[in-house]
């Protein structure tokens, strides 16, 4: 998993709406960039609304949320339009940005092993650096959190 220190790679998403999000259009003001398992699940659907009420916080200090599954963009946007969600939403549907981020791990459920989406989080400052990593994030909080070390960024 990348971790502080490391620049965020060039990758390119694809938007709910299927217009391209490239990470390196966002140099120059910091970036969150957290991967979720699945959209319009539990865990995943509590946790993007707890960064959509955020939003304006987020917006304020000049910081874009993007939430990364590998959902494809048309699930993304039934997700967003049922819940209201006013993050951006991209689809990663071959994987490549879960793998370059680390994401893409062995997961077990069970007993059962499988390969799945770690939830992670990362802030990435005005030159692409990461400056602070959340593994394995237990959703309650969260989007608080992100927002309370966003602030510090000053």
């Amino acid at each position: 998993m990348l971790s502080q220190g490391d620049t965020l790679p060039d990758v390119t998403l694809t938007g709910a709406d299927e217009a391209p999000i490239r990470l390196a259009d966002f140099r120059g003001k910091p970036l969150v960039v957290y991967f979720y398992p699945k959209a319009d699940t539990p865990g995943c659907t509590t946790e993007a609304i707890d960064f959509t009420g955020l939003i304006g916080d987020f917006g304020a200090l000049g910081v874009p949320v993007i939430a990364v599954s590998k959902d494809a963009p048309a699930k993304l946007k039934r997700f967003a339009d049922k819940h209201s969600l006013a993050v951006t939403l991209a689809s990663d549907g071959d994987g490549s940005v879960c793998e370059a981020f680390g994401t893409w791990v062995e997961k077990s459920l069970y007993g059962r092993k499988y390969m799945g989406i770690e939830r992670a989080t990362f802030l990435a400052d005005v030159d692409g650096k990461i400056v602070r990593v959340w593994p394995k994030v237990k959703v309650k909080g969260h989007a608080a959190e992100v927002l309370e070390a966003v602030k510090g960024l000053g």
